[in-house]
């Protein structure tokens, strides 16, 4: 197939770190252009990755070369700059959380099926091997029927002048860490949601924005995901699927480095005794999962090969989950997402 030609909308960290090497590495994908609000911000970002083309947002949406769109904006811009982008005929990789409301999901991607292009929020750990033997695991009912799934995802905190405390631009660590455990829960049980409820814990004292979180989401059949999320905490990304017959965990479940071997363990009893109980330990092989995710936004666009997943409902989906969470915090109770439209 013929590589997709990326402009990229942001000159955000994660672009540099993890997409844009990506990209590179792609066998199906091209670095065309670099994007900031300003040409010269763009120039030195576009010499520190040797890319030769670079200007203005303006100036990416407009280049006829270009046939995907990464933004990697502030959450409260993503609409803007994505509806533009696919308005212009560009699919769009959006970064996560693809927006701070429903509504403005819903305008995204309408957006995206009138202009018969593609658009994708990039959670990017659902595409690590990890996952997949995760799965297989549940799938072989090496744990029987699942109960339970419990994440805890945080980190030490960022500095004062980091844009996530910025409210107005869609700020807070709901939209930054607490999505990645509620899109896995989704992952885990590939099924939607029935209700939440969602307490926020802390808020920064300068600007007011969550910093900590915890939420108990409720899925058909009596099943439950439990999460907890935040800001100035020592490091976790962990998350363990509990069922009737054993456990499974993992350690380091949503930003893994590609050199980065992960460990995928299992629990589970021969004998319904203490003494019964057995472990395994599955090693998984590095694999960056930025690397994969663009192939696979790329070979779905190309038609060479299907995502496991639709990316506009994907979107679309947790975006519905992600605000049965803002109107929980704001009612103090538990919120049914079939009221959600």
């Amino acid at each position: 197939m013929t590589p997709l030609k990326f402009g990229i909308i942001g000159c955000s960290k994660i672009a540099k770190r993890s997409v844009i090497p990506a990209i590179l590495e792609s066998k199906f994908a091209e670095l065309e252009i670099i994007g900031s609000r300003t040409s010269e911000k763009a120039k030195e970002f576009a010499n520190e990755i040797n890319c030769q083309k670079f200007g203005t947002y303006e100036d990416v949406i407009s280049n006829d070369d270009v046939d995907a769109v990464y933004i990697s904006t502030p959450i409260g811009t993503h609409e803007e700059w994505a509806n533009k982008a696919m308005s212009a005929g560009k699919h769009v990789y959006c970064e996560k959380s693809s927006t701070y409301n429903l509504e403005s999901a819903h305008n995204m991607v309408d957006n995206s099926k009138q202009n018969n292009v593609r658009l994708m929020e990039g959670f990017m750990f659902r595409f690590h091997s990890q996952h997949e033997k995760v799965l297989q695991l549940i799938n072989d009912k090496k744990i029987g029927e699942i109960i339970s799934f419990n994440s805890i995802f945080g980190f030490p905190a960022f500095p004062e002048n980091d844009i996530r405390y910025t409210d107005k631009i869609g700020g807070g660590f709901l939209n930054d860490c607490g999505c990645y455990p509620i899109c896995a829960s989704r992952m885990i049980f590939n099924d939607e949601p029935i209700s939440v409820f969602y307490s926020r814990q802390s808020n920064d004292p300068k600007t007011g924005v969550d910093i900590r979180g915890t939420s108990i989401i409720k899925y058909k059949n009596d099943k439950i995901a439990t999460l907890a999320y935040g800001n100035g905490n020592f490091y976790q990304a962990n998350y363990e699927v509990w069922g009737n017959k054993g456990l499974i965990s993992l350690d380091r479940a949503y930003s893994v480095p590609p050199e980065f071997v992960t460990k995928v363990n299992l629990q589970y009893t021969v004998e319904n005794n203490w003494d019964g109980r057995r472990e395994q330990m599955f090693e998984i092989k590095p694999n960056n999962h930025f690397l994969k995710m663009i192939d696979a936004f790329c070979l779905d666009i190309s038609g060479e090969k299907k995502s496991v997943f639709n990316f506009e409902d994907e979107l679309l989906n947790q975006a519905r989950v992600m605000e049965a969470h803002r109107l929980s915090d704001k009612s103090h109770k538990e919120e049914w997402i079939s009221d959600i439209s």
